[in-house]
């Protein structure tokens, strides 16, 4: 949502002039720019376990985070207090921070200073998670576990969480530019332990818009039903297979994951920037087999990742940045968009007022290629498929990844057979992307709660077709 530019400075108890001022005190000792990010958030959770709505929180965060730029130094303070003096003297702090960076020329910063449109936004909402009584969310929660009850007489937990938060941002800087949001999400959690007397397995299934308490739909309840009591034979009949080198299917949709964490950060700028990335001299160059495109947007109405500007007021936008198998762009903040001389993608993000902005991804994605996904598995005679990863660790710099797979099955002769779990699979990221055999035409964008953790959290959102990996290390029995 975006509202009148005098909500955001009644909210925050200022004006243009206190901001043109504070502004000016950051770039006393001769920084070469300066910007100001207010923030004020509301949140609330409450859980359901054992039938009961057994707990609940309320959270709140208000500040401004100034930042000066000087050379290749950045000075970086907040406060909780956003009236004139606590915020120039924040400044006057941001500014001595920042002094001291070597005699360089100033960095190009590119403006843009086009004003917030309300009719282009990607997250307009009917009802205010703010206004919301905690009974309705409650109550949502409650059907939803009897949705899933009904369903299977093996479940026996239920755990259900209604998450939802809305944060209003105003931004200016240097340049003039003001710029200002209302950004939404809500986020529904369920988990379940079942057990059919001899093995006991649990399910987790989540579901995160940027949106109003609209998205407590039935629709959306039964969705979520649906999808965490299916394959519940599966996974209770799941082994482990016995390990090794082999082909590989992703499953679309959650697969991304992989996708975001073993590629995705080695694509962004920072990393890049410093050399830290194994991708750091391959623009330009081919990283993986022609008709691969690999996207990073911001545009996606109602996406958990999306955004209308990004966390430095540049606004959101689509990045391609791997094209037809060609590395055509990295992730830029304004920071490292002015060391590469290009314009900023809109990925500058951070996690609240009290984090400096660096390049991360929004919605990350592999855009559909034209195998049948069928076909794709049955050209593996002898691998695995997944199409669910849990947690994993990837090495930045070399790439190196290990996932944990908590869902799939063996290929065999072309054929989906025996249900596995509790399986690693190890590989390197350029690596896996130039050892992509197929990419199959059903993508999708995966809507989990999925959040990054790259030294702050931000929520994301990360997707995948089917996709054939031609070699990757199974670790099994």
């Amino acid at each position: 949502m975006i509202n009148n530019p005098t909500f955001y400075t009644d909210l925050f108890k200022t004006d243009i002039r206190t901001m043109e001022d504070t502004v000016a005190a950051a770039l006393g000792r001769g920084g070469d720019y300066a910007d100001l990010y207010f923030y004020s958030s509301k949140g609330s959770d409450i859980m359901l376990r054992d039938s009961q709505v057994s707990s609940g929180a309320i959270s709140m965060d208000y500040g401004v985070g100034i930042r000066v730029l000087k050379g290749d130094r950045t000075g970086y303070a907040y406060t909780e207090d956003t009236s004139r003096p606590a915020m120039l003297n924040a400044a006057k702090s941001a500014s001595v921070i920042a002094d001291g960076a070597p005699e360089t020329p100033p960095r190009p910063t590119f403006a843009f200073s086009g004003k917030p449109n309300p009719a282009a936004d990607r997250y307009p909402f009917t009802k205010d998670w703010r206004t919301v009584p905690t009974t309705t969310g409650a109550a949502m929660l409650t059907t939803l576990e009897k949705k899933i009850r009904e369903r299977d007489t093996r479940i026996q937990k239920v755990i259900a969480v209604l998450s939802s938060q809305v944060d209003d941002i105003l931004m200016f800087n240097s340049l003039g530019e003001l710029k200002y949001d209302t950004r939404p999400m809500g986020t529904i959690a369920v988990s379940i332990i079942f057990s059919d007397g001899k093995t006991t397995r649990n399910k987790h299934v989540s579901r995160s818009f940027r949106c109003g308490a609209e998205m407590l739909s039935e629709v959306l309840q039964e969705q979520m039903s649906v999808q965490i009591t299916s394959g519940l034979d599966q996974a209770l009949e799941a082994g482990r297979p016995k390990g090794g080198k082999m082909p590989v299917v992703m499953g679309a949709g959650a697969s991304g994951i992989l996708l975001h964490e073993a590629m995705g950060h080695a694509f962004e700028a920072d990393f890049n920037r410093k050399g830290q990335s194994i991708f750091s001299d391959k623009m330009g160059k081919r990283v993986c087999m022609e008709g691969i495109t690999i996207v990073d947007d911001a545009t996606i109405k109602g996406n958990r990742g999306s955004l209308n500007f990004d966390d430095e007021g540049v606004p959101g936008q689509r990045t391609v940045m791997v094209q037809d198998g060609i590395l055509t762009s990295f992730l830029h903040d304004r920071v490292s968009a002015a060391h590469y001389g290009v314009r900023p993608t809109g990925n500058g993000r951070r996690e609240s007022f009290r984090f400096n902005p660096i390049p991360r991804m929004r919605a990350t994605y592999m855009e559909s290629g034209n195998a049948r996904p069928e076909d794709i598995i049955a050209s593996v005679s002898k691998g695995i498929y997944v199409d669910e990863f849990a947690n994993g660790q990837v090495k930045i710099g070399e790439g190196d990844f290990t996932f944990y797979v908590k869902s799939g099955r063996l290929i065999e002769n072309g054929r989906l057979t025996m249900p596995v779990t509790d399986i690693n699979i190890i590989g390197n990221g350029p690596e896996a992307l130039a050892d992509i055999r197929a990419v199959g035409n059903d993508g999708l964008v995966d809507d989990s709660a999925w959040t990054c953790g790259k030294m702050q959290q931000v929520p994301v959102s990360c997707g995948i077709p089917t996709v054939l990996v031609g070699s990757l290390t199974v670790g099994g029995e």
